[in-house]
Parts: structure tokens; C-alpha cells; sequence
């Protein structure tokens, strides 16, 4: 087959086709988020858009006033970071597209865990744990923060203290208890 008639990716895919697993988003789900997640992203999306962007666009226009662009590190370069901010701002408008911004601070009256929730597990060795239940944008496992489509996360939504959860770890099934629940503001 001729190689020419081969068709190479363009990028244009979908933003989520080549993400890790653990940070897409389940078929037809809307985008749960704390404030703090959506405000992260909606500055990053401004901070692309008014200031990266429009650089590179400058940088662009001055490599390609300089004349031969096939030899040109600054222009292919340049091009190239282009595009990578294109892709970026529109999976990050995506994503704020399907944003549903969920407060843990202001859910009272549930033992449960749910979204938001900031959960405390003992697991078999006795050790402590605390996470808090969070999009998937804003997973952070060194600050506690798990996506909440995370398999731990998904064994631990409507548990409650005392509660004994199972769930698919990396290392083998492991079975944790629940030892409390509760909803706060989360730090930025």
C-alpha cells in the first residue's frame, strides 16, 4: 500500500483517547468538580488563552517574517507548542463544559460518604489513612485527594463509619473500615 494514502493522526481526536484511564471521565458522566478544582482549571484555560498563546503566536509571526520556515527552529517549534496549547484549551474547555460544581463544605446532614467527603480507612496493618473523594482532575494522591472514580473512592461512596469496604487494589483485593466521614472545605 502506498504510505502516502496512510492516515497519520492529526491530533484532532478526541482529548480523553489518550488520557490514563484513571483521569477520563465514564461514558455520558458530567464532570464532578469542588470549587477549587474548577477554579484551577478556568486559570489555567485564561492563562493559556491571554498570555502562553498569544507569545507563541508572536514568536510564530516574527520566525516566519524571517523567510525560509522549513529550517526554522523557532518558527517549527513555535508551531508545534501551538498546536499543543490548541489541544489543551479544548480539552480544558471540555472539561468546563461538563462541569458540575459540587461544595463539600455545604453538604450537611449525611453520615455517607459521597462526593467531597474526606474519609478516614484502617486498613489490616492497623495504619490510618485520610482521603478526600474529589474529581478526576483533581486527583492528588500525595495531599490524600482521590478521583472519585477511583476504585477506592467507589467502594468507599455511601459508606459510613464503622463500615467495612472491598475493593480492587494494584497489589490484590484489600478490605478497609471506614472510620469516619465527614465534609469539609478543601484546601486549594
Amino acid at each position: 500500500m502506498n504510505e502516502a494514502l496512510t492516515s497519520e493522526p492529526t491530533g484532532e481526536d478526541d482529548a480523553d483517547d489518550d488520557l490514563d484511564p484513571a483521569v477520563r471521565l465514564p461514558p455520558g458522566t458530567r464532570n464532578y468538580i469542588t470549587p477549587g478544582g474548577h477554579a484551577r482549571i478556568k486559570s489555567e484555560l485564561d492563562h493559556l488563552l491571554r498570555v502562553e498563546r498569544p507569545q507563541v503566536v508572536g514568536v510564530v509571526q516574527w520566525a516566519a517574517s524571517n523567510g525560509d520556515r522549513s529550517e526554522n527552529a523557532d518558527y517549527l517549534y513555535g508551531k508545534r507548542r501551538l498546536r499543543e496549547i490548541d489541544r489543551r484549551i479544548r480539552f480544558l474547555t471540555k472539561r468546563l463544559d461538563l462541569a458540575e460544581i459540587v461544595d463539600p463544605a455545604r453538604r450537611e446532614g449525611t453520615e455517607q460518604a459521597f462526593f467531597g467527603a474526606t474519609v478516614t480507612i484502617g486498613d489490616e496493618q492497623g495504619r490510618e489513612s485520610t482521603y478526600q473523594i474529589v474529581g478526576v482532575d483533581e486527583t492528588d494522591l500525595a495531599r490524600g485527594r482521590i478521583s472519585w472514580v477511583s476504585p477506592l473512592a467507589r467502594a468507599l461512596l455511601k459508606s459510613r463509619a464503622g463500615d467495612s469496604v472491598r475493593f480492587q487494589s494494584p497489589a490484590g483485593w484489600r478490605q478497609v473500615e471506614v472510620l469516619a466521614v465527614e465534609y469539609r472545605c478543601l484546601d486549594p
